[in-house]
């Protein structure tokens, strides 16, 4: 989850870059991590300087196209200091190894996910034409929102975003991209409260699948929508190629459920992943029985008892 600094990614164990130490003898060998955080620098609304003086050393420190994955942290104060993506961009000449980024690996006494600035993601994708995974965290708020505009990526495998709440805008441009090699898309979709406000009509694309025709895992999370997206997907047509389903850390209860019993079969899943719900006990053993050979999470029941106390695992 979010509490923790990331120890793997891309397959390759995390290491943070130091740049009074001695890099590993294969750069390629690890993910690097990369973080500045000086509470004395000015907070405003621009690339944090100690982050950008840090990305400068690593790049003059290590040998840069044997990169493989990349994983920034905290790019100052992430609340106040904007995503250092022109950086990012401007050393893609040089990161031509580039496979696997991930932006935003802060947890809450670094930045709350849901104050991260972010911005337009379009030119990182486009500057990175060979990266196959990619992982946001954060969404921004008002001016800072996090942006995608519609384009063609022909090597990504996975893409995910999370936060406390995807801006339907974003939602809308995943679901008018093309990515013919991705297979796993994961949304978090999150509360309206922090600004979380995509609709089922919004993932129309999405649920379709025609631009997504690798796609085996699915993944709507941490949805305060959960029942409406599960009515949804008991008739998408993606659902019928997936192995993975994964509507886990949100508000599903017992409507959501009935409608996934109800929908399409589902016997065909490897994996339906329903962590943290509020789904009660009689439908949460339904669900098991009537999908049998399927790995049925229901760990982290909630009180199902008042609607009007169901929330999200991850908000703020």
């Amino acid at each position: 989850m979010i509490g923790e600094h990331l120890t793997e990614f891309g397959g390759l164990p995390v290491h943070e870059f130091d740049p009074d130490a001695p890099p590993p003898s294969d750069p390629g060998a690890v993910a690097w991590r990369i973080e500045a955080f000086e509470d004395d620098e000015n907070w405003e609304e621009v690339p944090s300087p100690a982050f950008q003086r840090r990305f400068e050393q690593f790049l003059d420190t290590v040998d840069p196209k044997a990169v493989t994955a990349l994983v920034l942290g905290a790019w100052g104060y992430a609340a106040f200091n904007d995503p250092p993506y022109a950086q990012l961009c401007a050393a893609a000449d040089r990161l031509t190894g580039l496979r696997a980024l991930f932006l935003g690996d802060m947890v809450s006494e670094e930045c709350e996910i849901s104050w991260i600035r972010q911005g337009d993601l379009t030119p990182v994708l486009e500057a990175y034409p060979a990266l196959e995974v990619l992982r946001v965290r954060g969404a921004g708020t008002h001016d800072c929102l996090l942006r995608l505009r519609p384009v063609r990526h022909e090597a990504l495998r996975e893409l995910a975003f999370e936060s406390g709440g995807l801006p339907a805008e974003l939602v809308r441009a995943v679901g008018e991209c093309d990515l013919p090699a991705l297979t796993h898309l994961e949304l978090w979709l999150g509360t309206d409260n922090y600004g979380g406000d995509a609709t089922v009509e919004d993932l129309a694309p999405i649920l379709a699948g025609t631009r997504l025709p690798a796609l085996t895992y699915l993944g709507l999370r941490d949805a305060e929508i959960a029942d409406q997206v599960a009515a949804a997907l008991a008739g998408a047509p993606v659902v019928a190629r997936l192995h993975t389903l994964d509507l886990s850390l949100g508000m599903l209860g017992d409507r959501g459920a009935a409608a996934l019993l109800a929908g399409q079969p589902l016997t065909h899943l490897r994996r339906l992943d329903l962590n943290h719900h509020f789904v009660t006990d009689d439908l949460a053993a339904r669900l098991v029985a009537e999908l049998p050979g399927v790995d049925v999470d229901l760990t982290e029941g909630m009180d199902a008892d008042d609607e009007d106390e169901f929330f999200v695992a991850v908000a703020e």
